[in-house]
């Protein structure tokens, strides 16, 4: 409190500010590339048919739940590579996996996702974003 009216930082906010400082150029703009991979994209421990976490398994379920169409969709492992999983992480300043993008733009996390499924906010999301399998393909 006292740190915050003297308009001092934290050593938690020096640290995240400076731990920006170390996602590397070629770490950067290969996460920008996948990114821009697909429509929609999901950073996520594990694939999509073998999730490696409950929160990607839930994230997976709903997207398919919601009718995504799965030519429209990317997912990638950060289990597979130690620089992607930091690199994500620091590329959104969002701390956990999974982590989904819908045109290029960063949406949130499991818990940001369930709660728009049970809105429907994502659904709108993915109709604006022309996502969607047709109705009449949809289980």
């Amino acid at each position: 409190m006292l740190q915050s009216r003297l308009g001092l930082m934290s050593s938690k906010t020096i640290l995240n500010r400076t731990s920006r400082l170390f996602l590397s150029t070629e770490t950067r703009q290969a996460i920008k590339s996948a990114v821009s991979s697909a429509p929609v994209v999901l950073f996520m421990k594990g694939t999509p048919d073998a999730p490696k976490c409950g929160f990607s398994r839930a994230t997976v379920a709903l997207l398919g739940y919601e009718g995504l169409n799965p030519s429209k969709f990317k997912a990638f492992n950060i289990l597979d590579d130690v620089e992607l999983r930091d690199g994500i992480k620091e590329y959104t300043d969002w701390p956990t996996i999974p982590q989904l993008f819908v045109n290029g733009e960063f949406i949130g996390g499991c818990d940001v996702i369930v709660s728009m499924s049970k809105n429907g906010d994502l659904n709108s999301v993915f109709e604006e974003a022309d996502v969607l399998l047709p109705e009449e393909e949809r289980e």
